[in-house]
């Protein structure tokens, strides 16, 4: 079986991870290319596998591009990635936009391809989304230090309730910290019945996220995870991430949980 071609879009801590990962364990998938805002991070890639423009993707023949850079990215080429590719978007509150996230499943209707939320986006998505039709209410909040919220951590002095309210109205006021509850949300009741909360607390150092969600059968299922802060990302995400190729390439280890 022929490797997976593999875009990344964004060099970042994610996306260096990424393209290490896969560097590092040749066979199963292949860089096609990388692309970054400043040329300059990309002095370690190969020339031949940099793209400087995202409308000639397709000259690099991408099985899949995964994107690591931001909202607009998707606005912009979302749908033009998904006539040439499959697509995985990691900065999903573009995805808040019903007009935009319904363009992208008709391009990929219309192309064979699919639009991908990756496995790792959010701890306990597949329990979420197994039950999705059964969830009544669903609440995720996050308590972060503000540093990793784009805020200095001398404006905020003690725990702060930033946000308390529905993940459409979230993903739109902080387009790069709420990827995990627009996840959550079209995981489970959607992006208007879904209540996201967003604390802001400068005596902690690392990330803090928290799901409830209630069935109509009486169900309660609770999630909870603590993990160090890596920019606005938690520390694991690059494996997540990675994780979420392996299966969208079809990939199995030796031991895999189906």
């Amino acid at each position: 079986m022929a490797a997976m071609r593999i875009g990344l879009i964004g060099f970042g801590f994610i996306g260096a991870e990424i393209y290490d990962r896969i560097a590092a364990d040749p066979g199963a998938l292949d860089i096609a290319f990388v692309h970054n805002r400043s040329r300059d991070r990309l002095c370690d890639i190969p020339a031949d596998r940099i793209l400087d423009d995202l409308a000639d993707a397709h000259r690099f023949a991408p099985d899949l591009i995964v994107e690591m850079a931001g909202p607009e990215i998707t606005r912009r080429h979302g749908e033009g990635f998904l006539a040439i590719a499959d697509y995985m978007p990691l900065s999903l509150t573009a995805l808040a936009d019903d007009d935009l996230r319904e363009r992208l499943e008709q391009a990929a209707r219309d192309n064979g391809h699919s639009l991908l939320i990756a496995h790792g986006a959010l701890v306990g998505m597949d329990s979420l989304l197994e039950w999705q039709a059964m969830w009544d209410h669903v609440t995720i909040s996050f308590r972060k230090p503000p540093a990793s919220l784009g805020q200095l951590p001398s404006t905020v002095t003690e725990p702060t309730l930033l946000f308390d309210g529905n993940v459409r109205e979230i993903a739109a006021r902080y387009p790069h910290n709420v990827n995990a509850m627009v996840a959550c949300a079209l995981a489970t009741v959607g992006l208007d019945r879904c209540r996201a909360r967003l604390i802001a607390d400068p005596a902690i150092d690392h990330l803090e996220l928290t799901v409830e969600a209630l069935g109509r059968d009486g169900t309660r299922l609770a999630i909870e995870r603590r993990q160090p802060a890596k920019g606005v990302s938690g520390s694991e995400m690059a494996a997540a991430v990675h994780h979420s190729i392996l299966r969208a390439a079809g990939i199995r280890r030796p031991l895999a949980f189906a």
